[in-house]
């Protein structure tokens, strides 16, 4: 009996709408507690104030929340309108970041506003999901499900991939190319030719690894960073990063407690925030996180498979393999078992262009789950009427 409730209630589809704002809304809150304690020690020893990066999140959420709600309300031909010119609309801004960005951190892949850096690959995420999911559709309205897909929707991710890589941004490159793979998949290109694409991708990954002295030292050490040649070296960031999971125990060492984030575990609030979370709250917050993680991209799938709209579907696809890679290879990297590649933990990390695009996103979803006739049935039933 318990097990047919526990179904019930993860296919009745108005649940699927539940679970993703419920999810989403856990992870920004989490991500906001994250950052401030993750960052408060640099946050003091750069900007002189241990408040000054989590407002800058804090700031960011309150404009992401609006904007997402905004977006679920567009219709889907406001959507096309939109995904016709994205891909024109993505090459100018990596285009621009190569003309007016500035580089940080080795990375040339930002553009000062002044008052706030901005990270146009992040937006550049989703509006090539949006154009993909435009061009997938569209031939697949016109009955052409054995045209070309890689020559329709791959080159222009390719060129987007190659201005992101001139910019040395190895790890949005893989976000991107990854994206790529899924709509392939998601698409049906056959299996043997999916598994050549993905044969080739990973070539190339490792052609930019050997290439790059910087890059083959994280490959190297990655899998033993306490190796005694590399630890103060290479080494340095994943090793703290093991040792903040190690210490953490099962209920961790509590919140705000962290000792690896006081200057030995460099970029604790992007790159490596769930190891400050594994440090604090130990085993049952890590695996918490995972478990919201999981619900988030549960529901997302789910609304994708239920959309009767292939535009829809392609692009709510595309969004549940963005955010899927992009924790993995955080994740990943947090627990050596990926060499470290510089990308963040979707609502978590800190970091307001991925929190901008990231809802963004998760935005369109929320339009296609009110879109199902189903779920926009129960909800006009709700008794709070911002949810519908």
């Amino acid at each position: 009996m318990k097990n047919n409730v526990q179904v019930n209630f993860f296919t009745k589809p108005v649940n699927l709408y539940y679970m993703l704002l419920g999810s989403t809304l856990a992870l920004s809150i989490l991500g906001v507690i994250m950052v401030f304690s993750a960052s408060s020690i640099h946050s003091l020893e750069t900007k002189g104030s241990t408040y000054a990066i989590v407002l800058r999140q804090l700031i960011f959420l309150i404009i992401s929340i609006p904007m997402a709600w905004v977006l679920s309300r567009f219709t889907i031909e406001r959507w096309k309108v939109i995904a016709r010119s994205a891909v024109i609309v993505s090459l100018t801004l990596l285009i621009l970041v190569q003309v007016l960005g500035k580089s940080v951190k080795g990375n040339h892949n930002w553009i000062s506003l002044g008052f706030v850096d901005v990270q146009p690959s992040e937006i550049v995420k989703f509006l090539l999901i949006l154009w993909a999911g435009y061009m997938l559709a569209k031939r697949e309205r016109a009955g052409m499900v054995k045209a070309n897909v890689i020559a329709l929707i791959a080159p222009a991710f390719a060129v987007c991939i190659l201005l992101v890589l001139r910019g040395n941004d190895l790890g949005t490159a893989s976000v991107i190319a990854f994206i790529l793979a899924g709509l392939l998949w998601v698409s049906g290109v056959g299996l043997g030719v999916f598994a050549g694409l993905i044969g080739i991708g990973f070539a190339g990954i490792a052609a930019l690894i050997v290439t790059a002295p910087y890059r083959l030292l994280r490959l190297s050490v990655f899998l033993n960073p306490f190796a005694a040649d590399q630890y103060k070296n290479a080494g340095w960031q994943p090793a703290h990063s093991l040792l903040g999971f190690a210490s953490g125990g099962l209920f961790g060492v509590g919140l705000g407690a962290s000792r690896q984030k006081w200057g030995n575990l460099a970029e604790a609030h992007t790159d490596f925030i769930f190891s400050v979370i594994g440090e604090e709250l130990g085993l049952f917050g890590t695996l918490s996180t995972l478990a919201i993680l999981s619900i988030l991209l549960f529901s997302i799938f789910r609304i994708a498979l239920r959309a009767k709209d292939p535009m829809v579907r392609y692009v709510s696809s595309g969004v549940g393999c963005w955010i899927a890679i992009q924790i993995i290879l955080n994740i990943g990297s947090a627990l050596s078992v990926l060499p470290v590649v510089g990308v963040t933990l979707p609502l978590v990390s800190y970091g307001g262009s991925s929190l901008l695009a990231t809802y963004m996103g998760i935005g369109f979803v929320i339009g296609a789950a009110r879109r199902d006739p189903e779920i926009f049935s129960e909800l006009k039933k709700s008794e709070f009427s911002w949810l519908r």
